[in-house]
């Protein structure tokens, strides 16, 4: 049954070390030389102390790769769950060979036990090695960008990708054990896999755990003054603030008492904005400026954001969530057939 299931697979494995073995040495080429311009730029700057006013320039350095990987690594679980998972007992089905297996001492249990194992775990390997290779080649951005934890970024690194390509493999088999039609479960594979990961981005994970708070005078998070179109009213903009390797979950400008500026508070505590939509163009915004510090005696800015110490709590967390949720898969997998071939 393992060397059947091994034969059977073969193709697939092979395409998929392959091409981690031709990024591999890609990543390796590239990576080393990222590493030198990223150690050249620091001892650059920290010779001049300005590390902080000058770019680094491992941003323009291989760009292409730079936004191409995540991708990568982003799409890999769904492809592993379409062309491994789906076709992995669907087309025993459609092609009848699951009836010979069965007649040849081979208890379903042992079966399923066997494709799941072997295939399943050499899918989650392939997803660790890619995970793996693109942090490492990634780590010099990192480290200069600091912003992991970004609900963008959270997701091709560390662990996680683990989880996501178990449950979407996982996802896949079953998929094919209900429909019993390979581009079937494909296709319902692709759905499932898409909706538990946005549901799991957008609901799970902020709920986490609780956000801290945290409140920023004008001088050090100062907002901006914009004009609303069509009805040319003005409105407080929350300034951008920056968490290193946090996640900031929201900027908002209020008083003392918890409570946001409207726009009609805001000109009237500063009725000489009135005078900036007439002024001629380049003229000095200093109404703007003096509302600004004006406002600074009774409001300030509360940033809500999660911590760059959750980081890797937050990975196990959602790790077990797919884990888990690829077992519970698994099992269901594993109960239906017994349930459909007594």
């Amino acid at each position: 049954m393992i060397r059947l299931t091994v034969r059977q697979s073969r193709t697939a494995a092979i395409i998929g070390f392959g091409f981690l073995a031709v990024l591999a040495v890609v990543l390796v080429i590239t990576g080393v030389h990222l590493a030198q311009v990223n150690d050249a730029f620091e001892a650059t700057c920290h010779a001049t102390g300005d590390c902080a006013a000058t770019a680094n320039p491992i941003f323009q350095d291989d760009p292409s790769l730079h936004t191409f990987l995540p991708l990568i690594v982003l799409v890999t679980p769904a492809i592993i769950g379409l062309f491994l998972g789906a076709p992995l007992i669907a087309g025993e089905f459609e092609s009848g060979t699951f009836r010979l297996a069965w007649t040849q001492s081979v208890t379903r249990r042992r079966w399923l036990a066997v494709k799941l194992g072997l295939v399943g775990l050499a899918a989650v390997g392939m997803g660790g090695l890619l995970t793996w290779m693109v942090d490492w080649w990634q780590s010099p951005f990192d480290a200069a960008s600091q912003d992991r934890f970004d609900p963008l970024n959270f997701a091709f690194h560390g662990i996680v990708p683990l989880g996501y390509t178990a449950f979407a493999f996982a996802l896949g088999v079953t998929a094919g054990v209900l429909l019993r039609r390979t581009v079937a479960a494909m296709g319902a594979t692709l759905v499932g896999f898409v909706a538990a990961r946005i549901a799991v981005t957008s609901w799970v994970r902020p709920n986490l755990a609780s956000p801290l708070q945290e409140s920023l005078s004008f001088s050090t998070a100062r907002p901006v003054v914009g004009v609303q179109t069509p009805a040319n009213t003005f409105a407080l903009v929350p300034p951008l603030v920056s968490i290193p390797n946090g996640w900031v979950y929201s900027t908002v400008v209020v008083d003392a008492s918890g409570h946001t500026l409207t726009s009609q508070g805001l000109e009237q505590a500063c009725p000489a904005l009135s005078q900036v939509l007439s002024a001629p163009p380049g003229t000095p915004p200093t109404a703007v400026h003096t509302c600004i510090d004006t406002l600074s005696a009774t409001f300030h800015t509360v940033v809500t954001y999660q911590p760059a110490s959750l980081f890797w709590p937050f990975q196990w967390a959602e790790l077990g969530i797919f884990l888990a949720a690829a077992l519970a898969l698994c099992g269901f997998t594993y109960w239906w057939l017994r349930r459909q071939y007594a």
